[in-house]
């Protein structure tokens, strides 16, 4: 396909580059990107019009998933040029197959909301759901991301799938809590693919709010700060933070260091 059209878009041309060399591929490239495909665009559609055979790439994945070329994509079908895909990898069907979770039901949110509330707001509404999640997200924000849905549901199992089909491929799995302790020291990188299965039927024996506050107390009387043992017993427990919390907000740190 690639030697049968007239010019390869490419979200890299130096990546594309090498993929062509190895094949002794010498068809023409343009670079094609969320940062010029509002220019580029028109120039493509304008392009095919004419009757030009232009090929769209991406560096990794699938084109068209979470990438400016669903946009292109859909000028085309507009204009009523005809669309063929090529089938090729895509990282999250990749992530799906190798992590174990569920794949008879399943949501790809792509990435998530910049934005603190919205997102919290869409982690919420997806872990409801009962169905495995995948999301995409950066090595920078993979911690704090997990840190949030631990806060919702410490024991839901979960994958990281970094790297897929790529020298350094990494697949890790378990708890969100036990993940975001294996990850405490670690320094990520790469492509990443988060997902989350199902919360699980089993769920932690229910405390009274009397005994998470004593559970708590018993951690700030050994000289662990407040705010580290609702952690603890969140994390020991596996239930959501904001129980421990209101359990606990009438317990101050200095009282309890004063009487003990």
């Amino acid at each position: 396909m690639l030697k049968e059209v007239d010019l390869i878009a490419a979200e890299d041309t130096r990546v594309t580059r090498k993929l062509l060399a190895h094949y002794d591929i010498h068809t023409r490239m343009t670079s094609y990107h969320e940062y010029n495909e509002a220019s580029k665009g028109p120039e493509l559609i304008e392009a095919m019009k004419s009757g030009k055979m232009i090929a769209l790439v991406s560096d990794a994945g699938m084109p068209g998933i979470s990438d400016p070329g669903h946009r292109l994509i859909r000028a085309c079908i507009g204009q009523g040029i005809p669309v063929e895909a090529v089938p090729g990898p895509s990282s999250l069907i990749t992530a799906l197959v190798v992590s174990g979770l569920p794949t008879d039901s399943f949501v790809f949110q792509g990435f998530l909301p910049r934005k603190k509330g919205e997102r919290a707001k869409l982690l919420s509404d997806l872990l409801a759901m009962g169905r495995t999640i995948i999301l995409f997200e950066s090595p920078r924000r993979l911690k704090s991301t997990l840190a949030e849905v631990a806060d919702i549901d410490p024991l839901r199992d979960a994958v990281i799938a970094r790297e897929l089909t790529k020298r350094f491929e990494e697949v890790l799995r378990g708890t969100v809590t036990q993940l975001l302790e294996l990850l405490e020291a670690a320094m990520v990188k790469g492509e990443v693919v988060l997902l989350f299965g199902p919360a699980r039927k089993e769920r932690a024996v229910a405390l009274t709010e009397n005994q998470l506050r004593n559970k708590v107390i018993e951690l700030i009387k050994s000289g662990i700060p407040k705010k580290q043992a609702i952690s603890e017993v969140t994390r020991k427990l596996g239930i959501n933070k904001r129980l421990v919390y209101e359990a606990t907000k009438d317990v101050h740190e200095k009282d309890i260091k004063g009487k003990f």
